[in-house]
């Protein structure tokens, strides 16, 4: 297999994994709480709300727990709670229409970060060094129309 297949198994793999962890899970209420923004306007979910006596997030608390009560589900719940106070509400956008942008843009930039990087070590890897200058021995000896001369020259200086 070559070492693409090797990682096409591995990405299918973890989505696989990922699919399986996240299923079934049981109601819990705390993960109710993380899954609503308070309304108060301090930013935070209903869970980590620091306010004492907040106005909006107890009164959130006792709907979260009359809604557990009915036996729906965290979708069924958290799509009341979409339905009765808008998108707003929830902590983490729908993966619906434009809010799915929100959800696939990181993981596109990582992933097109990561072909960069990986683009640029490949080339500066592949890089050879330059060759070195050449020296006069690694070059053959051209004659030149001087040397006759030159030897004419030298002979006449010996002899």
């Amino acid at each position: 297999m070559t070492r693409w297949a090797h990682v096409r198994v591995l990405v299918v793999a973890a989505v696989c994994s990922l699919g399986v962890l996240g299923a079934g899970a049981p109601l819990n209420f705390q993960d109710l709480e993380e899954s609503l923004t308070c309304q108060c306007g301090c930013g935070l979910t209903v869970h980590s709300c620091n306010h004492l006596q907040c106005e909006s997030a107890l009164p959130l608390r006792a709907e979260i727990r009359a809604q557990m009560e009915t036996g729906k589900s965290k979708e069924q719940i958290l799509a009341y709670f979409s339905d009765k106070y808008g998108e707003k509400i929830l902590s983490a956008p729908t993966t619906r229409g434009f809010n799915l942008v929100a959800w696939i843009t990181p993981f596109l930039l990582v992933g097109l970060g990561g072909v960069f990087v990986a683009v640029i070590v490949l080339r500066w890897v592949g890089r050879r060094p330059p060759a070195p200058p050449p020296t006069a021995e690694s070059q053959p000896h051209m004659p030149s129309p001087y040397d006759k001369i030159i030897e004419k020259e030298l002979k006449n200086f010996d002899g």
